[in-house]
């Protein structure tokens, strides 16, 4: 893998972790509370505590899913008439 397709993988996993996260804890602090007073700060906390987390565990489960998609698409092609 070239320098510069390693840091757009990178960059491209920090947009991916960032905006998951975001959304997830969006939705993790919506569902239970609503927009009660103080959801704003409890989102961010909960965020800023959450994209770190996913960023590292995107670092460790990128490699793998990229290897099952893999996997899965050599299956479905010997699965596939020719």
């Amino acid at each position: 893998m070239t320098t510069n397709a390693k840091a757009t993988l990178i960059t491209a996993q920090i947009f991916i972790s960032c905006l998951m996260a975001l959304s997830m804890t969006f939705a993790m602090s919506i569902l239970p509370f609503g927009f009660s007073e103080g959801w704003f700060a409890t989102w961010m906390q909960r965020w800023l505590t959450a994209w770190p987390v996913a960023f590292v565990l995107s670092l460790i489960i990128g490699p793998v899913a990229f290897k099952l998609a893999g996997l899965t698409m050599r299956l479905l092609r010997l699965k596939t008439p020719a």
